[in-house]
């Protein structure tokens, strides 16, 4: 069934009205939808339901509530922070984790981040790395809206990374631990997770120890030497694995 994002839809609606061009224009345009038609409709606050076209205009479409769906809550809720790649590396690390069902995104500078990005461009790559996440939750059925952070510096970053139940920071540096050690010896069910995904080149032995002060576990993710997409979506993968989930 096909996925449209609201805004807002209160529980005592009976009509929601579509009214953003580009996804108007995949409703009228690319799928043809006529009166009748059934399309699925969420919001920011993961309410999704199932809604009949009423009538579709040239500037919004209106659409009849006609059953609301259970809820597609995520039992994990991973936070990935991750250095920003050269190339376009980051669209493709964003749609993947948007998939594989991340809560949040980060993108990351470190000291060894090669890609310098002004006020203009951060904001740029911010509203298209948004644009791609909402894509990626929509084709993979998802009702959670992924959150896509602003570019952040590694420094603040360590000092707003209090409330979680694990950190995790893959690195070639310190004295490390195996993820399956982590996940298999304790019992304690994690909730809230964040991942440190680091640079090409790794990060610098001054940022593991911050990051080890601020309360990360420095990890191994094996012998190879992973690039940063192929790390992210394998710790990803790794952990909502082995976290039952």
């Amino acid at each position: 069934m096909n996925r449209f994002l609201v805004e807002k839809i209160d529980a005592a609606d009976k009509f929601i009205i579509l009214n953003d061009p580009a996804q108007l224009h995949h409703l009228r345009d690319v799928l043809r939808a006529r009166p009748k038609e059934r399309i699925a409709v969420f919001d920011r606050a993961s309410n999704e339901y199932v809604a009949a076209v009423v009538e579709i205009g040239s500037s919004r479409a209106k659409l009849e509530i006609k059953e609301k769906r259970p809820p597609n809550d995520l039992d994990i809720q991973i936070t990935v922070a991750c250095a920003i790649p050269k190339k376009p590396k980051m669209d493709d690390i964003i749609d993947k984790l948007t998939q594989l069902g991340v809560a949040c995104i980060i993108p990351l500078l470190t000291e060894r981040v090669i890609i310098k990005l002004d006020k203009q461009k951060k904001l740029q790559r911010f509203q298209r790395w948004e644009k791609i996440a909402l894509s990626a939750v929509k084709q993979s059925q998802r009702s959670n809206i992924v959150v896509i952070k602003p570019v952040t510096d590694f420094k603040d970053l360590m000092a707003n990374a209090r409330d979680f139940d694990l950190k995790l920071i893959p690195t070639l540096e310190a004295e490390r631990k195996t993820l399956k050690n982590i996940f298999s010896q304790t019992a304690k069910q994690f909730k809230k997770i964040m991942v440190l995904i680091g640079p090409e080149g790794d990060f610098t032995p001054q940022e593991v120890s911050l990051a080890k002060a601020a309360g990360f576990l420095p990890v191994t993710l094996g012998q190879q030497v992973l690039r940063v997409d192929t790390a992210a979506i394998a710790v990803v993968s790794f952990i909502k694995f082995n976290a039952g989930h």
